[in-house]
């Protein structure tokens, strides 16, 4: 092996020009490809971050997945009793301080009580449609983002001031308010309720910033017109990806409806994996391309060293070792250029991660790269393997070449 290592070095160091120019043609291919990558992954990561941050991981509502059973259905097998109910169904989750002790028991994560409601909120003449959250600041801060995202004020201005809310920052640009101002709230029984604005917030997803508002459960429960009245159950697992599994045991266990956040952004989730994948075919046609210089370069070797193969199998060279040594050539410079590719990759990473961007509408000021040593595995791995195919045809041929042709001059 040692005696093909060095056939192999002479003939790459012989024509040095072109081994560099091969070398460079994979170190493109490796370095655009890490570059992509970490560009690419570094994007859906903070996508998927902004995503789960903006919300819970999974939320209990008190909607049940289905429908209780009818008294009749319990005593006779064989009747069915259907659309049997009281004149008034009491809305929200039975219990929800129990639900909530149970899931503490084994839950891996925090789980906080809140009140979803709408109204009308206005101001200054202004009117327009809002999202109510009642939350418990205490608890809230388990399981949201919104302690780190208030702009203005504090989570915990909401205790001091009688039915205190806080607003999205677009939101009360829109209706013209400010810290510190009175706004009405009407809900959709017509009950009105007066708050003062204690806090502004900015998630950065502009849906929430223009609609959403938070108040004290006590406040929104009063707004509904319902005392006690808790009609979600947000939760935030500790494993962000295993959020699927413990919605589906949340609702095995508790019969009301639960969603991950895997599951109310499914069509988001599918275009990023389409995404991923249009991503490795991009690369890959890049190492591809770039695995055609070390082709010829091989290819020209392989005929410049026509008469050297001859005199290597008229010494007793076989055909395997013959094919072993332009491999090992294609191989050699394969190596080259992933190191050389390595380096530039990261560091066009590094350049990119420098580039600054200002806009109004975009909170993020850096584009977002994501470093693991899993792309450069890859990308090397992709190019190595496509200049060994690259070797493997002028490899054939060399090692077909008959020494008594080339001996006697034959062409």
């Amino acid at each position: 092996m040692r005696l093909v290592l060095d056939i192999a070095w002479t003939h790459v160091t012989s024509r040095v020009r072109q081994t560099i120019v091969g070398m460079l043609g994979v170190a493109m291919g490796v370095g655009f490809s890490v570059m992509m990558a970490a560009l690419m992954e570094g994007s859906q990561r903070d996508f998927i971050a902004q995503l789960v941050d903006a919300m819970p991981h999974i939320t209990i509502s008190d909607e049940r997945h289905s429908p209780p059973v009818q008294p009749a259905e319990q005593v006779y097998d064989a009747v069915a009793i259907s659309g049997l109910t009281t004149a008034a169904i009491r809305p929200g989750i039975k219990n929800p301080y129990a639900i909530i002790a149970s899931l503490e028991g084994w839950l891996p994560g925090q789980v906080a009580p809140s009140v979803m409601s709408k109204a009308v909120i206005r101001n200054a003449g202004r009117d327009t449609a809002a999202s109510v959250t009642g939350i418990d600041p205490r608890r809230e801060r388990l399981v949201s983002k919104l302690p780190t995202q208030i702009s203005q004020g504090s989570l915990d201005n909401l205790f001091k001031s009688s039915n205190a809310i806080i607003l999205g920052d677009k939101l009360a640009t829109r209706i013209g308010a400010r810290v510190g101002n009175t706004v009405t709230l009407v809900s959709s029984t017509g009950q009105r309720l007066s708050c003062v604005v204690v806090g502004l917030f900015h998630s950065g997803i502009s849906q929430q910033d223009e609609t959403q508002t938070y108040t004290l459960i006590k406040t929104a429960q009063i707004l509904a017109g319902q005392t006690g009245l808790v009609n979600a159950l947000r939760v935030r697992a500790t494993d962000v990806m295993a959020a699927r599994d413990i919605a589906t045991r949340i609702e095995r266990e508790t019969g009301y409806k639960s969603v991950s956040w895997q599951e109310a952004n499914e069509d988001l989730l599918s275009a990023l994996q389409i995404r991923n994948f249009i991503m490795y075919t991009i690369v890959g046609a890049i190492l591809l391309v770039a695995s055609f210089g070390t082709y010829n370069i091989i290819s020209t070797i392989t005929h410049e060293k026509t008469r050297d193969i001859a005199i290597l199998k008229s010494l007793g060279f076989t055909s395997a070792t013959i094919r072993r040594v332009f491999l090992v050539e294609s191989q050699m410079i394969g190596v080259g250029g992933m190191l050389i590719g390595w380096v530039l990759g990261y560091a066009m990473c590094l350049g990119l991660g420098q580039v600054e961007f200002k806009s109004p509408y975009m909170d993020a000021t850096r584009l977002p790269l994501f470093y693991t040593p899993t792309h450069y595995v890859l990308a090397g791995g992709i190019a190595l393997a496509a200049s060994a195919f690259a070797g493997y045809f002028p490899a054939r041929k060399a090692a077909s070449v008959h020494p008594v042709e080339i001996i006697r001059g034959a062409s």
